[in-house]
């Protein structure tokens, strides 16, 4: 079963931009999204203010992609409180996002037996005291790619 998945952490406001958050953080993000209505016409534009760090590595457990988000942002951790903190305060905050599409034929799969098992993933202690500490929720979405039959 084809499977494309990956995770990142935000940090998102109705108020304060990414541009502030950066500033505030003095870490640069991967993407970031500009607040705009929920429903605009011709293309969506999102309903926060959003900072992301991400990991869209191919071949890696979620966990593991998760890791890899979290080594480059713990040694802000405190940063990342503080600013969680007032996030909060502003109808904003933090969550960690993992988004994993089933059954995704467009993603080339590996058949080696040396190829990791993807679908089983576990939060070590580690994220779980990150998460706690800045106050992030988690945010797993999962999607089945698979055609349906009255699409044929």
């Amino acid at each position: 079963m084809p499977l494309h998945q990956y995770a990142y952490f935000a940090l998102f406001s109705q108020r304060i931009s990414a541009d502030d958050m950066t500033s505030q953080l003095g870490i640069t993000p991967d993407k970031v999204a500009v607040r705009g209505s929920r429903f605009t016409e011709p293309a969506v534009v999102p309903v926060d203010h959003s900072w992301m760090i991400e990991c869209r590595d191919p071949g890696l457990r979620v966990d593991h992609q998760i890791a890899r988000v979290l080594d480059r942002l713990h040694p802000h951790t405190d940063l990342i409180c503080d600013l969680t903190r007032h996030l909060v305060g502003t109808g904003g905050g933090a969550a960690l996002h993992v988004v994993r599409y089933f059954n995704d034929t467009d993603q080339a799969q590996s058949d080696s037996a040396d190829a990791p098992n993807l679908f089983g993933w576990h939060l070590d202690r580690q994220v779980l005291d990150f998460l706690s500490a800045t106050g992030a929720e988690l945010d797993v979405d999962e999607y089945d790619m698979t055609e349906d039959d009255d699409a044929r």
